[in-house]
């Protein structure tokens, strides 16, 4: 099983650069997609209806804001649209689609960049999903998360570390959270297999960063330890444009 995360910065105008031709070609099982920016009412029909997927969407009160998707071969058993919490639920940031083998919670957690409040806003996101997640692992469920963390974990995870680390997305406390996190019994897929440098995720579009590959890696799938051996590769594709991020990616024997 080949499932694949991208945050597409706009998926209509992922779809008008043909962005999406990969995805038609290669047919991943799953693609979970970051950052629709659109209501799914707005949404054309070649991008809500695949043939061969079925499609789910979250959005945000918002206009052309946040947004998630979840294009899946396999009909989940249900489909739900947030934690059941109006504080983050509006920002349309979470699909949890459950498939009776395993849960995959699709995400796009915020971004704490803009003022101290989207920050403390951030790390409650943070909290309120593991609260969320390890109710799913108390019960024994096999599980996979994936999605624009919006955090660089470690210094090998971005190009310039100690540049960035009085900015939210390397800050300490948000680097501690992913410690505590995987420390839960959950796993850095990537890392698993890849210990190497310049692994990257994201690059910023104004200064032309990808073409120097001066990056940070903030898109993520984790897995539930009890998955491990289930797990055979994880990978970036950076061979694939359109976006600011680029789409990564684990294969699975389910």
């Amino acid at each position: 099983m080949q499932i694949l995360s991208w945050n597409v910065n706009g998926i209509r105008a992922i779809a008008r650069k043909n962005g999406l031709d990969w995805f038609h070609q290669e047919k991943p099982d799953i693609l979970c997609i970051q950052e629709t920016k659109v209501h799914e009412s707005d949404l054309p029909n070649e991008i809500k209806y695949i043939d061969g997927y079925h499609s789910y969407f979250s959005s945000a009160i918002k206009k052309g804001y946040s947004g998630v998707a979840i294009y899946t071969k396999k009909k989940p058993k249900s489909v739900q649209r947030g934690f059941g919490i109006d504080r983050f639920d509006s920002e349309g940031r979470v699909l949890i689609a459950d498939f009776d083998d395993f849960v995959l919670l699709n995400i796009y957690y915020p971004n704490g960049k803009a003022s101290a409040s989207r920050l403390e806003y951030k790390m409650d996101f943070y909290d309120t999903f593991l609260n969320y997640v390890d109710e799913f692992a108390a019960e024994g469920r096999k599980i996979i998360i994936c999605g624009d963390v919006n955090t660089a974990h470690k210094e090998i995870d971005l190009a310039h570390p100690r540049q960035n680390s009085i900015y939210s997305g390397f800050l300490p406390v948000e680097r501690n959270w992913i410690d505590n996190f995987l420390s839960h019994g959950y796993l850095d897929t990537l890392r698993v297999f890849h210990q190497e440098p310049e692994l990257y995720s994201w690059w910023d579009y104004k200064t032309r960063a990808r073409e120097r590959n001066i990056g940070w890696r903030i898109d993520y799938f984790f897995i539930s330890e009890n998955l491990r051996k289930n797990l055979k590769e994880a990978y970036i594709r950076t061979d694939i444009f359109g976006s600011d991020h680029c789409p990564v990616g684990i294969t699975l024997e389910i």
